[in-house]
């Protein structure tokens, strides 16, 4: 295993209405999610995505959570058929789903196999929830998002990551091994944020934007007593093969390095825990605690405690997992196997040293570094302190999806941060979906024969078939079925839905 494998980033947008703070986020989510698919010509937001196969209460520890016992926040397969705005529901041409996830909308990206491809996606997913915005401009006061993961206030929402793995890999092992590469993973992957404490109260500027929400190691719920570890086993994948691994504990990143570093080092520490690689025990005495701890100090100085007695700051424990990948790759595969393996322990080895050298040297690269060289710029220029009002609604504008008023944008345009996907490419992902998964499969279909596809989901498909009363489903708990490789001829050449069925039979190419 390497770098490579399926995965995917889930992002919920913070959500407002400039000038009437009442507004009902709910239904402003609501009207994203139509505005941009009626502009995108999609032709429902209703009855959307199948919801059959979900299993949101099934915990990887080997249980089922009940239902009264559940919060209603962990109820994602229950949904209510009429004319409520804030169920809009949609799958997109490429692949994605846009919904509204409780308070926000949501931006699910396609499955992808490999790191640049997660950032390209989530990069897609920037333009369109950009481009909803510039819909409802038209409609004043307008909505405005933003990707970030707090509104300071209180309010934390998610920015999550899915890793598919091996089924046969004992849970217990992701938890001992993965717990404190996540604790320290922030300090190259944080979005940073003003303010310390949930609500803010405390003046300061943290690493990450979400640590200060987490409660618990190990759990199931996503949005209250967070857990470093979820434990949600919901695998839209066949499930005596796959597990998918549903991390909760990400930052929003704009910064593509960081973003790459993010879903790429994870991948890498998953695959040496998959292949029993990782024997030495690296558990901290007090990882909530630690976690925080690490967040706190943007000076990255603060020690964090093994269970065996050391005391390593997180920088020197985030090497210690590049040191075991290096020699994972030498020993497993002879060194980096291929280039995005390689573009990940190279990025990962320029952050680290920058870090090492002086933290204010990532600027570049890392989302909390160049957040925070602005806001000192603008602290010295206006003599504030870490508890001005003027810093956290600076915090806000930095994350602002539109082009022209996001500060991260004007930063990015100034050509002041590392760019690994071009405005034209995350563009052309907008409408087209990636080529190697099942998502290829889906978005052609959704773009081809949009009338006929009655409802998706991650792992099937279902068609209204014409002269057929029954619904057609079509399983695709394979992730890598369905590709362009696999299907592509046949639903390009395909007149209407019967000739793509009887092409897919005839061919053996059905997804499942």
């Amino acid at each position: 295993m390497t770098v490579r494998r399926v995965m995917g980033i889930e992002t919920e947008y913070g959500v407002s209405m400039p000038g009437v703070p009442t507004a009902n986020p709910m239904v402003l989510s609501g009207q994203v999610v139509t505005a941009y698919a009626r502009s995108r010509g999609i032709r429902s937001t209703r009855a959307t995505w199948d919801y059959a196969t979900e299993a949101p209460l099934r915990d990887a520890r080997g249980f089922d959570m009940g239902r009264d016992l559940a919060h209603p926040s962990q109820l994602t397969d229950e949904w209510v058929l009429d004319e409520d705005p804030t169920m809009a529901n949609v799958v997109l041409t490429n692949g994605a789903r846009l919904y509204v996830d409780h308070a926000h909308p949501e931006y699910s990206s396609p499955e992808v196999t490999n790191p640049r491809d997660a950032v390209v996606w989530d990069r897609a997913g920037e333009l369109v929830m950009r481009e909803a915005v510039g819909v409802l401009a038209g409609s004043p006061p307008g909505v405005n998002l933003y990707k970030n993961n707090t509104d300071g206030k209180g309010s934390s929402y998610g920015t999550h990551e899915n890793y598919l793995m091996s089924r046969a890999t004992p849970f217990a092992d992701i938890v001992a091994h993965l717990t404190p590469f996540f604790v320290v993973r922030q300090v190259m992957c944080g979005a940073g944020r003003v303010g310390v404490g949930v609500d803010s109260r405390l003046p300061g500027y943290q690493v990450s934007s979400r640590s200060d929400f987490f409660e618990t190691t190990v759990g199931l719920e996503t949005t209250l007593k967070r857990p470093i570890i979820n434990t949600r086993d919901e695998p839209h994948a066949v499930p005596e093969k796959y597990r998918r691994l549903h991390v909760i504990i990400g930052d929003a990143n704009q910064c593509d390095v960081a973003n790459l570093l993010k879903l790429g080092t994870t991948s890498l520490v998953l695959a040496m825990i998959e292949d029993g690689f990782i024997t030495e025990d690296l558990s901290l005495t007090a990882p909530v605690a630690s976690l925080r701890a690490v967040s706190h100090d943007p000076t990255l100085t603060t020690a964090v405690e093994l269970a065996d007695g050391r005391r390593l700051m997180a920088l020197e424990l985030l090497e210690h997992y590049r040191d075991l990948a290096a020699a994972y790759l030498d020993e497993r595969h002879g060194g980096t196997p291929d280039e995005d393996t390689a573009e990940v322990m190279h990025w990962w080895g320029v952050v680290l040293d920058h870090l090492r050298a002086d933290p204010m040297s990532a600027a570049r690269e890392v989302d909390w570094v160049a957040k925070l060289a602005l806001l000192e710029g603008y602290r010295e220029r206006h003599g504030l302190d870490w508890g001005d009002s003027r810093l956290r609604a600076f915090d806000i504008q930095w994350s602002d999806v539109r082009a022209e008023k996001g500060l991260f944008h004007t930063l990015a345009a100034a050509g002041r941060v590392e760019s690994l996907v071009g405005e034209a490419q995350a563009a052309d992902a907008m409408a087209t979906p990636p080529e190697d998964t099942r998502a290829w499969f889906r978005g052609r279909c959704l773009a081809r024969f949009p009338e006929a596809v009655a409802a998706a989901s991650w792992d099937s498909l279902i068609l209204e078939v014409p002269g057929q009363t029954a619904l057609r489903r079509i399983p695709m708990l394979e992730p890598l079925r369905g590709t362009r490789e696999h299907v592509g001829d046949i639903i390009d050449s395909a007149a209407d839905v019967n000739a793509l069925l009887d092409g897919l039979v005839a061919t053996g190419e059905a997804p499942d």
